[in-house]
């Protein structure tokens, strides 16, 4: 296995689920009076280029593109919808985004860990760069809890 491939597409398959459940939660929120809307937009624009920068390193790699499962997709978006209908309060939301973006942080630092000392300092920044652009969301969330 080529594990600067393997960075690749973790992150890319990380931000490309990301990309579709916020586009979820955006839609689903369209009508609600949120003030947490405003940050949306700002994580999903972070999630989509970090999206479109891996998807060409693993082209660039000659890897091929894994996308997420349809399954995975449909389950993730009932269960943003189950939340809004429950609670759709900034709190609320701001809460269930914090949890899924930590649990990227989480997998994103296992896969620094385990890579740290085989790939080069290039994959390994760019590995730590979205781990920090993650980070960052999580603390602008917080402001909403």
């Amino acid at each position: 296995m080529n594990e600067k491939l393997e960075l690749y597409k973790h992150i890319y398959k990380d931000a490309e689920m990301s990309c579709y459940t916020l586009k979820k939660l955006e839609k689903d929120l369209k009508e609600k009076d949120n003030k947490i809307k405003s940050i949306l937009e700002d994580i999903k624009k972070g999630y989509e280029s970090y999206k479109k920068k891996s998807k060409e390193l693993i082209k660039k790699n000659k890897g091929i593109i894994e996308k997420n499962s349809l399954m995975g997709k449909v389950m993730a978006g009932m269960s943003i919808k189950k939340e809004v209908i429950s609670d759709n309060s900034d709190s609320s939301m701001s809460d269930l985004l914090i949890q899924g973006i930590s649990m990227g942080t989480i997998n994103m630092e296992k896969k620094i860990k385990d890579y740290e000392n085989i790939v080069d300092s290039e994959e390994l920044n760019f590995a730590k760069e979205f781990l920090s652009f993650q980070t960052n969301m999580i603390e602008k969330l917080k402001e909403y809890l």
